[in-house]
């Protein structure tokens, strides 16, 4: 007997979720394809480890692990928090200084195809940026990691070991890598659980959400910064369209059917796209034109280093969205100035076409 359908909000969610992953993987790959692979790893080191300081000592708390020995509480985090974002990830715990991890393909961040894309060094800066640093932020300068694999190399998965040495250890060997180690075998009921009192279901699936908003949140200010304001906000702008573009579909299934083509038929997308990113939005049609009001665009709310740049992010999400729906329409946003970041009027119309060719072309 097949499980019934999940609820539409949950349904909506994931399906949001998927995109931003996509959005977040492109720009990745964007970087890598347009700016280098060089920097694309600084750009995944920076964002990792602005994440790193963001999330690891609380979510060490909020999993109750602050009594557990450092290299099997930085491992159970892992293995932990991941699986809340849909990541396949395996925790092995080999004794009080060894504990394994382990992300078997396919691997998430690199969905799909892009996994051919991603050079070696852009999945270690991953590693530096986050995993190197968990010693140091857990006050344990004994506590390093080894990665014995790498999926974007052609390796069986992304594996490797906390380890707590014998002695402190300097900055360059808090990675390091043994291609010549191997995980032990995953045994799911050795693996710790998450306590399902304190993580009912709509828990879960809101977390599995904000897993995957969590990194463009955090990735925006950090592109912006490494690249500057102009050349941040073209790519971020053309990552945006081209993800808008090819996941439609998915998102549109995940959000449900509206009643209206044309205008008022995006319009009624978009506020579902908005409602399910949990911002406060509504429509209006005056005329022809379609509006759509959102209070604020609560992915980047609060977040340090915001610069309106960003915002080039969703707007080309949004337009990729609309030519998927109907290349016939134009969107355009306009937002208060001063505000950080709202609030955001998009208005919807029929776009001009260009005229029709009267059958000749240039020589």
């Amino acid at each position: 007997m097949s499980e019934p359908a999940p609820p539409d909000e949950f349904r909506a969610w994931h399906a949001l979720a998927d995109l931003y992953h996509a959005y977040f993987t492109g720009l990745i790959m964007a970087l890598v394809t347009r700016r280098g692979s060089a920097a694309a790893a600084e750009f995944v080191f920076r964002v990792f480890r602005r994440q790193h300081h963001e999330r690891f000592l609380a979510g060490i708390e909020k999993f109750g692990l602050t009594a557990a020995p450092h290299a099997v509480a930085a491992a159970q985090y892992h293995y932990l928090s991941n699986q809340i974002g849909g990541v396949n990830v395996e925790y092995m715990r080999e004794s009080d200084r060894k504990a394994w991890i382990r992300y078997p393909p396919p691997r998430w961040i690199w969905r799909g195809t892009a996994i051919c894309a991603i050079p070696g060094e852009v999945s270690a800066a991953m590693l530096r940026g986050w995993h190197a640093h968990n010693g140091v932020s857990l006050r344990k300068p004994r506590l390093g990691f080894v990665c014995t694999r790498q999926t974007v190399d052609g390796d069986n998965g992304l594996e490797g070991f906390y380890y707590e040495y014998d002695r402190d250890l300097a900055p360059e060997e808090r990675l390091v890598f043994a291609r010549h180690l191997e995980a032990p075998p995953f045994d799911p009921a050795a693996a710790p659980r998450l306590a399902t009192d304190t993580w009912p279901q709509a828990r879960l699936e809101k977390a599995y959400r904000n897993y995957a908003m969590e990194y463009v949140r955090s990735a925006l200010p950090v592109i912006v910064a490494q690249l500057g304001p102009h050349d941040a906000g073209a790519l971020l702008h053309l990552t945006g369209r081209q993800i808008g573009m090819q996941f439609y579909p998915e998102l549109a299934a995940g959000l449900g059917p509206h009643e209206h083509d044309g205008p008022r038929g995006f319009g009624e997308f978009l506020l579902g796209l908005l409602h399910a990113e949990g911002d406060d939005a509504d429509i209006i049609a005056t005329g022809g034109d379609v509006l759509v009001s959102q209070r604020a665009w609560s992915l980047i709310d609060g977040v340090a280093g915001y610069h309106p740049a960003c915002l080039r992010a969703l707007v080309g999400l949004i337009e990729g969205l609309l030519d998927a729906f109907d290349r016939r329409l134009a969107i355009e946003v306009a937002a208060e100035p001063g505000t950080v970041p709202g609030p955001l009027i998009w208005t919807i119309r029929p776009r001009r076409l260009a005229p029709t060719d009267d059958g000749r072309f240039p020589a």
